[in-house]
């Protein structure tokens, strides 16, 4: 797959002749610093330095390399829509139908950003991440982690859904539920005090009635023994009316009772989760909800330790929400390659063998 191509779209926000790089070429060296495991603005004009000539049928640079004022300028100044657009191009040509696929909706928050610093309470990406596919296909800018009660709707009305979405407690809302459904797909919620009443309806069904069926896992790994009991009731038969009237399309309702065991220390915890979905089994909410998880461990977290987003301070203009896309980018690629190296080798090895990086970028 040529990655090129997706950037093609991407309005340069310079002054028409006034600025000597080329966009495309910006882009392409931000993308392969990534790929190569670079992290900053002095590594993108670095990587031009030592390899732009190797890759001189990819990259013009017809006046020389970029400066590291020039990347800062340029990534704070394009507008972020238009790169989002180049992550759901990206995933649309690996995902062509995301009917029945689990799409998992979650908050990060972006390192270097005090959430108690004078007009500035922390910056979030709100990230739209296939659970089955382990793709990230859309995010938003969220100014605070409360107001993702309303970014949560626009991320969701930039893809077509059709499919599972799974959202903690915060985007358990009528209106988010009422879109989903409009755009004909299912939710997956997490119930939690925000929804006072919803809460004490389901902790009440279960106490007094169990569950109609039941699913156990157990997670063992290096010292720690998880086990996960799920139990499901239908939700038109087991809550109060007036709860039933005030959601729509209520199907199940799941509880999760989970202990963890750490170095002889448990620890217990209950969820309840509700969804529109009706007629399955308790293994299938229980393999949501871990689904749900994934995008913690397979997104957020490579992000932060393989690609060091968390170490990034770069935050002027828009240049949080446009890096962040192209290390989204980097990640599906290096994630997309079949060889039995993990992603942190395959970044060492495309910055030591050139060809290999060629490999990785379609060429």
């Amino acid at each position: 797959m040529n990655t090129s191509n997706y950037f093609s779209e991407v309005t340069d926000p310079r002054v028409t002749g006034r600025c000597l790089p080329l966009l495309s070429d910006i882009l392409m060296i931000g993308l392969c610093t990534y790929l190569t495991g670079g992290t900053d603005y002095e590594d993108m004009r670095l990587f031009a330095l030592e390899r732009g000539e190797m890759l001189n049928d990819l990259l013009s640079l017809p006046n020389g390399v970029p400066s590291e004022d020039t990347f800062e300028r340029v990534f704070q100044r394009i507008e972020p829509s238009e790169l989002e657009h180049c992550l759901r191009s990206y995933g649309k040509s690996l995902l062509s139908d995301l009917s029945e696929k689990q799409i998992v909706i979650d908050g990060k928050k972006q390192g270097g950003t005090s959430p108690t610093s004078t007009g500035n309470k922390g910056l979030y990406i709100l990230n739209a991440w296939v659970s089955e596919n382990r793709f990230c296909i859309s995010q938003g800018k969220v100014e605070d982690k409360s107001n993702e009660i309303t970014a949560i709707p626009a991320v969701l009305s930039e893809i077509d859904i059709e499919a599972i979405v799974s959202i903690d407690a915060m985007g358990t809302q009528r209106e988010i539920v009422d879109l989903i459904l409009d755009k004909k797909g299912h939710y997956l919620l997490s119930v939690k005090g925000n929804q006072k009443s919803l809460y004490e309806d389901i902790e009440c069904a279960f106490k007094v009635n169990g569950g109609l069926d039941k699913d156990t896992s157990v997670d063992k790994d290096h010292g720690r023994i998880e086990v996960r009991k799920c139990w499901i009731l239908p939700a038109r038969e087991y809550l109060l009316a007036e709860t039933i009237r005030s959601w729509r399309g209520p199907g199940t309702i799941i509880k999760i009772e989970s202990s963890r065991e750490i170095n002889g220390k448990t620890t217990y915890e209950t969820r309840y989760y509700i969804s529109d979905e009706i007629g399955l089994s308790a293994s299938y909410f229980q393999k949501l909800i871990r689904g749900h998880r994934s995008i913690e461990n397979q997104l957020h977290w490579h992000l932060d330790v393989t690609f060091k987003e968390d170490n990034c301070r770069a935050r002027k203009g828009y240049s949080s929400q446009n890096l962040s896309v192209l290390r989204k980018v980097a990640l599906h690629i290096v994630s997309e390659q079949k060889d039995k190296l993990s992603l942190k080798r395959r970044l060492y090895k495309a910055a030591l063998d050139i060809n290999y990086l060629r490999k990785l970028l379609g060429y």
